[in-house]
């Protein structure tokens, strides 16, 4: 299906619809057993390297977090083989290491959605438990932070995401719980994608860029969409040198 080896599969989140500095050279309508994609990947090229890009919300924006087909998005991307997964998800800063315009490679995360459909073992065949103590993989979290350190962006290293169901914003009282329970990011679109991504064995990480302030956290401000979109423009501006990184990254991992 892939047509040769892909280094690295990106799903990119809010405000990512498609990879600066990225030729896609194939797009492939992915049919899955669990039904479509978010959108059509595209295959290309990254800074030398081959890469699969998948808009999770869909190239328009149309799906909201809960309507997401996490299950077809990581099926369609694992027939690939790739490297490794990137995921970029856009959240809330909770704790003061994760302010507006921070880049978050987080260790944690808690699972506060509801009615997703969270695994591929549903009746059929056979049932299995997956190791999910530490949810993300070392080997891509580790290559991502040296890749930081190469590009010169700053990124915070370790932060527990705390997965909410959205399309909605939290509520002040919902955030000040999340605190309590150790959450340092809030975002809508972390789970089910991480624990599936696992049972498919896929070696995944997240990056997490901070769009605002989750409710309360700043001096009771309510969340600005023009500040959002400015926070995640900022953001998402580094990622050009930190995928070039990444890559050459993973290219030396493949190659030792």
């Amino acid at each position: 299906m892939s047509g040769g080896p892909i280094a690295l599969a990106v799903i990119g989140g809010s405000g990512l619809y498609a990879l600066p500095g990225f030729t896609p050279e194939r797009t492939i309508e992915a049919a899955t057993p669990w039904g479509e994609p978010s959108g059509p990947i595209r295959v290309g090229r990254l800074c030398g390297y081959s890469v699969a890009f998948l808009a999770r919300h869909g190239e328009s924006h149309a799906l909201p977090p809960h309507r997401v087909n996490y299950r077809a998005n990581l099926h369609a991307l694992a027939e690939f083989g790739p490297q490794a997964v990137l995921a970029i998800n856009t959240v809330g800063g909770i704790t003061t290491a994760c302010a507006p315009r921070a880049l978050v490679v987080p260790d944690q995360l808690i699972d506060y959605t509801h009615g997703r459909v969270a695994s591929y073992w549903d009746g059929a065949g056979e049932m299995r438990h997956v190791e999910f103590s530490e949810p993300y993989g070392a080997r891509i979290r580790n290559a991502l932070l040296d890749a930081g350190g190469d590009a010169g962006v700053a990124l915070v290293d370790g932060a527990c995401y705390g997965a909410t169901n959205g399309p909605r914003f939290e509520t002040r009282a919902e955030i000040a719980r999340m605190r309590r329970d150790g959450c340092d990011l809030v975002g809508m679109t972390g789970m089910p994608e991480a624990a599936l991504a696992r049972e498919l064995k896929l070696d995944y990480a997240c990056l997490a860029p901070v769009a605002n302030w989750a409710a309360g956290c700043d001096d009771g401000k309510e969340i600005s969409l023009e500040d959002v979109f400015a926070n995640l423009a900022a953001a998402n501006a580094q990622l050009p040198a930190l995928l070039a990184s990444l890559l050459a990254r993973l290219a030396g991992d493949a190659a030792a």
